[in-house]
């Protein structure tokens, strides 16, 4: 069965980044643009992996870590948070989550493959 990826973020070229990025891949990728889309699109088909920006319109990317933890039966959901500010103001985020993974927006495809391979196989 393929693994779902959810991808939040507000800028197209980013989805369309991933998509190029894992399109060899067996992962179904979901593309929501803020982080009320991601909390509705849930119910739908619960993702195996999310992947979001920390700066998102409206409610931003630690807030949706932070609200994904604290409800039954998605706080294990893998996260990994992608930017392109500093991700030190958000290191704190790990001690909910060990597992959380920071992405610089300038990572490689390897890398990116890598990170969700170690998540979800």
């Amino acid at each position: 069965m393929r693994k779902t990826v959810m991808i939040v973020d507000d800028e197209q070229p980013f989805h369309d980044l991933y998509a190029k990025m894992l399109e060899d891949s067996n992962y179904r990728m979901v593309n929501v643009y803020d982080g009320y889309e991601a909390l509705s699109r849930l119910e739908e088909k619960r993702p195996d992996l999310i992947i979001s920006d920390i700066t998102l319109n409206m409610i931003t990317g630690d807030a949706l870590f932070l609200h994904l933890k604290s409800m039954p039966g998605y706080e294990d959901i893998p996260f990994i948070m992608a930017t392109d500010i500093s991700h030190r103001p958000y290191n704190n985020l790990r001690k909910i989550d060990p597992d959380l993974v920071f992405l610089d927006k300038t990572f490689t495809r390897e890398r990116l493959i890598k990170e969700v391979k170690d998540k979800i196989g």
